[in-house]
Parts: structure tokens; sequence; C-alpha cells
């Protein structure tokens, strides 16, 4: 679209994209372009806009479906608070168990690979950012996959992954996740390597939440897990992505890593609100 400038973030992914309001119903090739986007850079930002939860909402529909919070269980809740500002304007520090809990996001992972159908964007509003850290790192595991030799490939792409809340969780807290929430979330098998529907690249499926490796030791799947992230997470492959208010972003959880930084929840304020777009089905009937 003419009126979309992009600037290139990283050498392997990452875009930022003027030119639009998020706030305002889109045309549909307006949200064709930005698909486009999506699928060519994974991740896109928007800088300097203004949302707040009924356009964030909005915007999440016309991509598709909003993903209920695998944390409310019994209940449908689209919106995730990232940092330690809550409805009230109170804020948390860093000993209360909701920040505890919210440092799990500071190992790498992919948002909800954990679900049978994983999720497909997570979009992100930036409303109050600390002054020092909280930033969030990114990774592309198209990139990473890219980089392997054909043999490697091909040794890779039927592997089944499994994918588990608890397990990730538990590295937080022992009592991190409750047995309800627990309940909620089985393992999951997942495709250690996707396909995109609409373009056909590859890329790698990892994350903290993955276990380990189908048919595998236990160890034996650990070692290449570890080996495959510790790769694709070197720091010349790492978008460092340094939040400001009014910061719209969308990135794409089928190829893309994403870790917290962390910051200092007792000196600084942080509000940043996501939804997530629903996938569209199991990694397991993906093509490719």
């Amino acid at each position: 679209m003419s009126q979309l400038r992009y600037e290139k973030l990283h050498p392997e992914f990452g875009a930022s994209l003027r030119g639009i309001d998020l706030g305002k119903p889109l045309t549909p090739d307006v949200i064709q372009a930005i698909d486009a986007a999506i699928d060519r850079y994974s991740f896109v930002c928007f800088p300097d806009q203004s949302m707040d939860d009924d356009r964030q909402l909005a915007l999440t529909r016309q991509f598709g479906n909003p993903e209920p919070s695998h944390t409310s269980v019994g209940k449908i809740e689209y919106f995730g608070t990232i940092g330690n500002v809550q409805k009230d304007g109170t804020v948390l520090g860093s000993s209360h168990k909701k920040t505890i809990f919210l440092t799990g996001n500071n190992m790498w992972h992919s948002d909800a690979s954990f679900k049978p159908v994983p999720a497909f964007l997570s979009i992100m509003c930036a409303y109050e950012t600390p002054a020092e850290g909280g930033t969030t790192m990114f990774v592309s595991l198209r990139a990473a996959y890219d980089r392997l030799s054909p043999e490697r490939k091909a040794e890779l792409h039927p592997l089944i992954a499994i994918h588990d809340y608890v397990y990730s969780r538990s590295k937080v807290a022992p009592d991190a996740v409750s047995p309800e929430l627990a309940a909620s979330l089985p393992p999951v098998r997942q495709r250690l390597v996707r396909t995109n529907p609409a373009t056909g690249a590859r890329n790698l499926f990892l994350g903290s939440h993955v276990r380990e490796i189908e048919g595998m030791s236990r160890a034996a799947g650990r070692v290449l897990i570890d080996q495959l992230t510790e790769a694709a997470i070197q720091p010349e492959h790492i978008y460092v992505h340094a939040w400001q208010p009014g910061d719209v972003v969308l990135w794409d959880n089928r190829c893309l890593l994403h870790a917290g930084s962390g910051y200092d929840a007792d000196r600084h304020r942080r509000y940043m609100r996501q939804t997530r777009v629903s996938g569209t089905c199991s990694t397991l009937e993906e093509v490719g």
C-alpha cells in the first residue's frame, strides 16, 4: 500500500511501519498488505498509535479470531497485562506472586505453543514503559532453519516435539501452575518444522515449552532442543525491541521466539496489553 512506509529493523526479520492509524477500521487492502508484511517480516511495529482495549480487540478481530487467555480457567478473557501496573493504577513490586509468574516470559518462547492449536499472532500495545530494562528480544526461527545444512533439515523434518506448559512454568516456581490450570493444559504434540502456508517458507518451532522430542530419550531430545535453540539465539541473530508508549507490535508466533529482558518492578512502572489471534489448525495438520 502506498500509505505504508517500511523501515527494516534487523537483517533477518522485522520492520517498522508508518502511515496508518490502527485505531480505525482497516480496509481489506490494508489488512492484506499487513498480512503480507507479517509473512515477510514476521515482526511489524507501528509506532505512535493511540489505542485502548476496545480498539485493540477490534484490531485483533480484523486478523482472525481472538484467542482466549489460557490462564482464565472457566471464563473467557482476551487480554493479558504485561507489566506491574494494575487496572486501578496500583503497582505490584518485584516480590509479588504475579510479578514472579511473569518472569516466565523471560525465557525464550512462542506464545501458546502448548495449545493443541498454537497462537498465530500476538498483538501488544504499550502504554507505560520502564526507563531502564523491560525490552523484549526476538529471533527468527525461519532464519535459523535456513542456516541448517540440507542433511540436518532432512533429519529434523519428521520430528515431533512435546510442548508442556507445566514443564516450562515449573522453572519459575514449583507452585506456579495451579492444579486446575495444569489439568486444562495437558502436553501437546507439535511439528518441529513448520511451513508458512502462504509462502512455503519453513522454520523451526522451538521454545521453553518444549519438553522433549517424541521417540528420543529425554536426554538426547534435550541435547537436540538445546543445540537448535542456542544456535538460533546467538547475539547477531537477536533484535532487541525497546518499547515506547504508543507502540503497537504484531508478531508471528509460528516462526519467532521472544524473551523479556526483565526490569526492576520496585522502581519502574510497566503497562502493556496483549491480545492474540488464534491459529487455524494443529501443526500436525499443516501441509509442508
